[in-house]
């Protein structure tokens, strides 16, 4: 029987790595891709099968995926895109350079990813499109402007090529995450740093009464609803191996919660409850 073979990014810890080491486990051929090179020979040193994809950088997606398709003669059963980062700051501080570069890795370059394989799971017959999107894919929170339009756009460009694949054997499905035990906040830092002239802007003391303490003083800290990665990767295999996958999957109790009280509440109400959260 043929090893089933999935595409992984940001592989080089938090869900990417948990769930290749998951899926790795059951007996798939998992190709756990990073950013990094060190990364990747980590992973193979490791056993996996590990090429070097930066969103960010055009020519190694194109070269990373033709990689895998060499090593699986032409064929890959499923990609999971999962590398993203934070941005954490108020809107108006962002400069528009800063939001295109967060919108090239977290939503572009998994668009030029999705588009490589879509023709080879159309000539194999079969294929599945995991896309890690959020909590913040369908709400919004203060401070995470950013990171929540490139969750919003990929949620609706992933709902569109659901329908448009609906009569293919190629399933699009959409995992929407509430907080995870990540080093998302961590790496969220230099983005913050380098784009955010905080001391100037007029939100200056919102900054040091609430976004600052978050970001520096609560690095370990655990928020409630927070689960390990490991529950994101078990949402992962169902979603692979179900004959008929569901469209989206929430996890963490926080996602749930906040679809609820969507659906119930008005506008204005979700937007002074969302006020409170920093």
């Amino acid at each position: 029987m043929t090893r089933r073979t999935i595409l992984i990014t940001g592989c080089s810890s938090g869900i990417g790595e948990d769930t290749a080491y998951a899926l790795k486990k059951k007996g798939w051929r998992v190709f756990a891709s990073c950013r990094k090179e060190a990364d990747c020979i980590r992973l193979r040193e490791n056993g996996f099968d590990s090429v070097v994809i930066d969103y960010n950088d055009h020519d190694t997606i194109k070269g990373g995926f033709s990689s895998v398709l060499e090593a699986t003669d032409g064929n890959l059963d499923a990609l999971f895109n999962n590398g993203a980062y934070g941005c954490f700051g108020a809107v108006e501080d962002l400069p528009t350079e800063g939001l295109r570069e967060i919108f090239e890795n977290n939503f572009f370059g998994w668009h030029e990813l999705t588009r490589l394989v879509i023709p080879v799971m159309r000539t194999q017959g079969h294929g599945r499109i995991i896309q890690c999107s959020s909590i913040l894919g369908f709400v919004y929170l203060p401070w995470r402007g950013a990171y929540t339009a490139t969750k919003h756009a990929l949620e609706a460009m992933s709902n569109t090529l659901r329908l448009e694949l609906r009569n293919t054997n190629i399933h699009v499905i959409l995992l929407e995450p509430g907080p995870i035990t990540t080093q998302f906040r961590v790496n969220s830092i230099p983005v913050f740093e380098r784009w955010f002239d905080w001391r100037n802007s007029p939100n200056k003391l919102k900054y040091e009464s609430e976004l600052l303490q978050r970001l520096y003083e609560e690095r370990g800290k655990k928020y409630p609803f927070e689960l390990p990665p490991s529950a994101v990767s078990k949402k992962v295999i169902h979603a692979l191996e179900a004959s008929r996958p569901r469209s989206h999957y929430m996890i963490t109790g926080a996602t749930y919660l906040a679809a609820l009280l969507r659906w119930m509440l008005p506008i204005r109400t979700l937007d002074r409850i969302a006020a409170r959260i920093y």
